[in-house]
């Protein structure tokens, strides 16, 4: 009978040990450090015994592969046994390393207990090993297949009817006919209601991939409504592709991707500074900032010699206690009697044609007051499904967030939620099991929003949400006002680049 398969270090300690009858971990880690002293290093030997077990071992660089067996248990199966163990280890674990096994612990015993249950040898190979412990049914493949396909040629169907809708719409107001009526349009037996209704239907289940709108909205209007605004662009993008014009749309860009399109074309002059500020944040669904971390930087890149000595007049207008570091070449001095960066020895050069990191900050808080965009998402259950509100509000009216993706997780297999009021738009991706709420600005005009859907699920379902967005503003009021030169104190041409990015943005 096998009792135990481990992989030990040389010295007895055991990395990962599997026992297949009932020992003790005192017992087992007795036997395994015992086993190095019982070793007689003269004698090329793969076993050892005792008055008790017996140990078959295999060499493994700097590891041993063990099985601990009775002393009537076959030797010859328990080699052929250890010969599938040793081969088991590099399947799993790119190196015959302590920290690679400990790593790869559970896959090894996973693999262990298909060699061996009970203490007998179970009759596999290697690739059915490997098989068994991913579980990899065909079955589950085609099903799944079968139904990607399903859904492509539904969603393909559903398009193709809702473009249909539309130009028969087009169609209607083109000769002065009563849009929902549709004039002639289908089957008498559909009355004029029924065919607006299943319209709509189709149109608002389109408008995920459908891109914001570009144009900033105007007055109370908070963003762009479902169904009303939204289907104004859509028939005017239609009509200008209809006359030949090339539209780009662009939907969903994230962070880097959304700063490349936000961001307008920079005159980049010879010194030219990048000020960027990224935050990490942690907030409870209840309430109350567990914690905000934001990290900054001004990067300095110089593109001509003679613009190489230089001083940059930095203006700190921010109140909530940021923490300030200069670089280690930087005049700590000269910055914190006037607010100026210069290099300690004047007579050197800042690097040219290389970006330098001139002055960093960090702010770490847990003042509520400080978060710069709430999210409330309240939950309620009502029968089986959920009922789930969501607002957001601006707290810092300085800044402009653009491309705000917020991302509600949902609950799998209960199909798409039922979307009540929204303000923007919204993307649902069944196969994430996620609803995206998109707005294109959020500023001191567009402060706060509101989304209602239902859904089936559960309150802890909707949790975390997290927070996507960029902005041209920073959140400290750090900035670069003025860059002299060293000699003469002459003025020189800059350029800035200014961007505010989310590292993790959640509610918890």
């Amino acid at each position: 009978v096998l009792l135990a398969a481990a992989v030990c270090t040389k010295a007895g300690k055991a990395i990962v040990s599997r026992q297949f009858v009932e020992m003790t971990r005192t017992r087992i880690e007795g036997l395994l450090a015992a086993f190095p002293k019982l070793m007689n290093t003269g004698k090329q030997h793969t076993f050892v015994e005792t008055e008790s077990v017996r140990y078959v071992y295999q060499p493994m660089e700097k590891l041993y592969m063990v099985l601990i067996t009775t002393k009537n248990s076959n030797i010859l199966e328990d080699l052929e046994t250890l010969r599938l163990f040793s081969r088991v280890i590099p399947e799993y674990c790119r190196a015959l390393e302590e920290n690679e096994i400990s790593e790869h612990c559970f896959d090894l015993i996973f693999a262990f207990d298909e060699i061996v249950a009970l203490g007998y040898r179970e009759n596999v190979n290697l690739a059915q090993i490997r098989t068994f412990t991913e579980m990899d049914s065909h079955e589950e493949k085609v099903f799944r297949a079968v139904r990607e396909t399903q859904e492509r040629e539904a969603k393909a169907e559903m398009r193709r009817k809702a473009k249909e809708l539309q130009q028969a719409r087009r169609d209607a107001e083109r000769h002065g006919k009563k849009a929902p009526g549709f004039g002639g349009f289908g089957s008498s037996a559909v009355s004029g209601g029924v065919t607006t209704m299943i319209t709509e239907t189709i149109i608002e289940t389109e408008k995920p991939k459908v891109a914001p709108a570009p144009a900033r909205p105007s007055g109370p209007s908070k963003a762009l409504k479902l169904g009303t605004k939204g289907k104004e662009v859509d028939n005017f993008v239609d009509k200008l592709k209809s006359e030949g014009e090339n539209i780009m749309t662009s939907v969903g860009k994230r962070s880097a991707e959304a700063a490349k399109v936000l961001t307008p074309p920079i005159n980049v002059e010879s010194v030219h500074m990048k000020i960027e500020e990224k935050i990490s944040l942690t907030c409870g669904r209840d309430g109350g900032l567990q914690n905000m971390e934001l990290h900054g930087m001004i990067m300095l890149h110089i593109s001509d010699e003679k613009f190489a000595r230089i001083r940059l007049h930095v203006e700190n207008e921010d109140k909530r206690g940021v923490q300030l570091q200069t670089h280690p070449n930087v005049d700590k001095k000269l910055f914190t009697t006037e607010s100026q960066i210069g290099l300690k020895n004047p007579e050197k050069s800042f690097p040219v044609n290389s970006d330098v990191g001139v002055l960093k900050w960090r702010l770490q808080t847990t003042e509520e007051s400080f978060i710069p965009l709430t999210i409330n998402c309240w939950p309620s259950e009502s029968g089986n499904s959920c009922d789930v509100n969501i607002e957001y509000e601006l707290q810092e009216e300085s800044l402009e967030l653009n491309d705000v993706i917020i991302t509600i997780p949902l609950p799998s297999g209960v199909g798409a939620p039922v979307i009540g009021e929204i303000d923007g738009e919204y993307r649902h991706d069944s196969r994430r099991n996620i609803l995206e709420w998109c707005l294109p600005v959020i500023d001191a005009k567009n402060k706060s929003g509101s989304l209602e859907f239902s859904i089936a699920g559960q309150p802890n379902d909707f949790f975390p949400v997290q927070v996507s967005f960029v902005s041209k503003k920073n959140y400290c009021n750090i900035q670069v006002t003025k860059v002299t030169q060293v000699d003469g104190n002459s003025p020189v041409r800059f350029s800035t680049e200014t961007t505010f990015l989310v590292d993790k943005y959640e509610i918890l």
